[in-house]
């Protein structure tokens, strides 16, 4: 018997999450190096022919059966890594948004400048076979993606997915920034412009993220904040906020004259006592001004506020198709660090606003900067319209490229931002559920108080029939899914990143929320070095401090564990099958007897999970002989009984079915798809759970939530847990159950039968479970009901009149 050392535990596991994410982000290095030099050999040639794989045209053939231009014949195969998508490993494709021209002089340089990334995709993934999507966005707009792909455009057969809007490429290309975006509602901005103004203020909400502060202000004769809440100060440019500031700028009304000299004046009083007080990102300060025209006498604003040292960029957005102010407009960015840009259509808005992250960049480039960001969670359903990517969360490291030609070294030219994506189920398999016990899980969230990863997240909804992602499934506070009692000790801690330990008293669900459960739990936390995330696990007491070890021979091992009732969880890791690609079409089951055969020896197992499910094997092997021999026995089972199975904390299940699937009415129970009873990634089974609850020999019965069709579709699940004691220590071995049927019918006289499961050792109380409710029967009550004194529960069944309900 060991008793877990928590802090221990989450320190080991946090440097296998940091080794794993180290192997990612040298892999995004050597993609980065690979762009910057490519460039710095290529020299742009403004005539240039070249025919790459467009990922919208491949395989495409026109009326006479060719290859259409830009398209080719491209070889595609459906590969497990990458969720069964036809994909080509050997080779990248380019994809480029519907309103950029695909043979643009700038796109076909850039794209036969990044060909030379194909060979360093293809060797990072031999070294690395865990990685997924690698890519390159340009600052040109194109797109190159590893393995390639045929992409699926949209129902109007618009490819809207642009690189440069992506989070990933956003905080990579930039600092940290405090934004003001300053728009003119005065008279002359009516119809067409005030449009155009809104469209521009949703797109550069849409470039901020969570690293990012902001605010809104309006000005005509005085200056309103679109947000009288916000008034004088910056909020977290978090998903929320976000869409808060977009809600209220479409009710902004034009009226009165533009005077900018105000808002100027309340823009730069809001930044500067940020900066003075220490609040806001403490990096970038930039002003938006969106306007058409500026009239009055602004420089002395900037005399006061801004200059000499010109801490604030203003960058300056000249709206509709006059001119007539252009030259003041343009003064005010060219004289404060900033860039102008007119806009005169909607169509204008996209390309022209995001010129202000190369600007905001080139402090970076010129520096050589190589910073590594991390992305919060998120859910790429844009990239691939496939179900089965939708769902996967991930996250994603990326790092700006930069020219290293010495006559653009001045000029900080940003080429664009190398990736890779990090599936966040597949880190998490580095915290293994066996080792937290029955209650305990790991959680990660990052340096924002965001949640990466925690089993109690909800991202999506139904739709109808479509599972879609939450609006704000990416923003979910720590404090939000771990209440504590006290002054959110742990997010405080878990956000500045510290290590330690801290108890709490919660109210755990099971069943998705429709059961509660009573719980002591200690957390341990730490920070993931050489990255924004903090690990935190859980461990509750009674259930998880504890662990029982045994040992077995090998060949004894696989002898029980071959048996046709034995099963483990497909979920967990036993081995990794994912590092080579001979591996992937393995099962756990199969991995694990190929290994411990000798037939595989190279693949990487965990050695102690290997040992104790041997050892469940072995000493869980009588129960198939005992089930047995009560299927063979005409009285050794109650009518009713339809399943028996057994599961311990290894994921080992044992399972025998005593009705024949005609006669079964629990038929989907313990498939597959019923992920709430079956060991999952994220958690023990629900019978499994339940059965912890209680003391070792006492059964709990309960029934399921969820109604199957049908008359017949009821049942009842009795569980009681197995337990093992050593030196006044008790771990969970494992969970015992028998799964029962309960018919609910009636005719013409309203009758209802009942199964009363009745189990005692004590003459004084008889617990009656009945429709997931307890009540308790004196012993002189007992003409309603028979129950007997055994080790084992007795199946009742009774006819009971609407007179007898009453009494109960």
């Amino acid at each position: 018997m060991e008793e877990i050392d928590g802090l221990k535990m989450v320190k080991e596991f946090a440097e296998e999450m940091e080794n794993m994410l180290g192997r990612k982000m040298k892999s995004v290095k050597r993609m980065a190096e690979t762009a910057e030099d490519a460039d710095f050999y290529h020299e742009f040639n403004a005539t240039l022919e070249f025919d790459y794989y467009n990922s919208m045209l491949i395989n495409t053939l026109n009326e006479d059966g060719n290859n259409i231009e830009l398209g080719g014949e491209f070889p595609l195969e459906e590969n497990e890594h990458f969720n069964n998508l036809p994909v080509n490993t050997q080779q990248s494709v380019v994809q480029v948004p519907t309103n950029v021209y695909n043979k643009d002089p700038d796109i076909l340089n850039g794209v036969f400048m990044s060909e030379a990334l194909n060979d360093i995709f293809i060797s990072n993934f031999e070294k690395d076979p865990t990685l997924t999507w690698q890519y390159f966005g340009s600052s040109t707009g194109f797109f190159r993606l590893y393995p390639g792909i045929k992409w699926t455009p949209d129902e109007n057969g618009v490819v809207t997915f642009d690189g440069r809007n992506r989070n990933w490429y956003i905080q990579a290309a930039t600092s940290p920034k405090d934004i003001i975006i300053a728009v003119d509602i005065s008279g002359s901005m009516k119809g067409l412009r005030l449009t155009i103004a809104k469209h521009t203020i949703n797109t550069i909400l849409d470039t901020l993220g969570e690293n990012d502060f902001v605010n809104v202000i309006a000005y005509s004769d005085y200056v309103q904040y679109v947000e009288p809440c916000f008034k004088g100060t910056l909020v977290q440019a978090d998903l929320d906020n976000r869409e808060h500031f977009k809600l209220l700028v479409q009710e902004l009304q034009v009226k009165g004259e533009g005077k900018v000299k105000k808002a100027m004046k309340e823009s730069f009083k809001i930044l500067n006592e940020a900066a003075a007080e220490g609040r806001g990102s403490l990096c970038n300060q930039a002003i938006m001004l969106i306007t058409d025209g500026a009239m009055e006498d602004f420089q002395q604003v900037f005399e006061e506020f801004n200059w000499p040292d010109r801490k604030v960029r203003v960058f300056t957005y000249l709206i509709g198709r006059e001119l007539t102010f252009a030259s003041n407009v343009k003064w005010i960015a060219c004289n404060n660090k900033g860039y102008y840009t007119h806009i005169s259509t909607l169509a204008d808005v996209q390309e022209n606003v995001m010129e202000y992250l190369h600007v905001l960049s080139r402090p970076m480039v010129i520096n050589h900067d190589h910073d590594i960001i991390w992305t919060e969670a998120y859910m790429d359903s844009v990239l691939f319209n496939t179900q089965a990517e939708s769902l996967l969360l991930m996250t994603s490291v990326a790092m700006p490229v930069f020219s290293k030609k010495e006559e653009t070294l001045s000029h900080g030219i940003l080429l664009g931002v190398v990736g890779t994506d990090v599936p966040l189920k597949e880190l998490m398999r580095l915290a293994p559920r066996y080792k937290l016990g029955v209650h305990g899980y790991a959680f990660l969230n990052t340096n924002n108080g965001y949640i990466l990863s925690h089993p109690d997240l909800r991202p999506l909804y139904k739709d109808g029939k479509k599972l879609k992602p939450k609006p704000n499934y990416n923003s979910v506070d720590l404090s939000e899914v771990e209440w504590e009692d006290t002054e959110d000790a742990l997010r405080t801690a878990m956000v500045k990143g510290e290590t330690g330990t801290i108890s709490l008293d919660v109210r755990a669900t099971v069943e998705k929320g429709k059961r509660v459960v009573f719980l002591k739990n200690e957390y341990f936390y730490t920070t993931i070095n050489e990255t924004p995330f903090s690990l935190g696990i859980v461990l509750t007491n009674g259930h998880g401090k504890n662990v029982f070890i045994g040992n077995v021979s090998v060949e004894e091992g696989l002898h029980d564990l071959t048996a046709s009732d034995v099963s483990i969880a497909q979920e967990w890791t036993y081995c990794e099958t994912d590092i080579d690609p001979h591996h992937r079409k393995l099962t756990q089951l199969q991995a694990v007897v190929r290994y411990l055969t000798g037939k595989e020896p190279d693949l990487e197992c965990d050695e102690r999970l290997l040992q104790q499910t041997l050892f469940d094997a072995v000493v869980t092997a009588p129960m198939e002989a005992y089930w047995t021999a009560l299927l063979l026995n005409a009285s050794g089972i109650d009518g009713g009984v339809e399943t028996a199975f057994l599961g311990t904390r290894s994921g080992l299940m044992r399972m025998i079915r005593y009705a024949g699937v005609e006669k079964r009415v629990a038929k989907k129970f313990l498939t597959a798809s019923d992920k709430e009873n079956i060991f999952t990634l994220d958690h023990f089974p629900v019978w499994y759970r339940r059965a912890a609850e209680n003391p070792a020999g006492r059964f709990l019965y309960y029934v399921p939530t969820e109604d199957n069709s049908g008359v017949n579709g009821r049942f009842v699940i009795a569980v009681t847990p197995v337990t093992v004691s050593v030196s006044k220590k008790t771990a969970v071995a494992g969970g015992r159950i028998s799964l029962v049927i309960l018919h609910f019918y009636s005719d013409e006289k309203p009758l209802v039968e009942l199964i009363i499961f009745i189990l005692s050792s004590v003459h004084t109380c008889a617990r009656v479970w009945m429709c997931n409710h307890v009540w308790c029967l004196p012993p002189h009550e007992h003409l309603f009901v028979t129950f007997a004194c055994a080790t084992f529960p007795v199946l009742l069944k009774t006819r009971i009149t609407d007179d007898v309900l009453e009494h109960f």
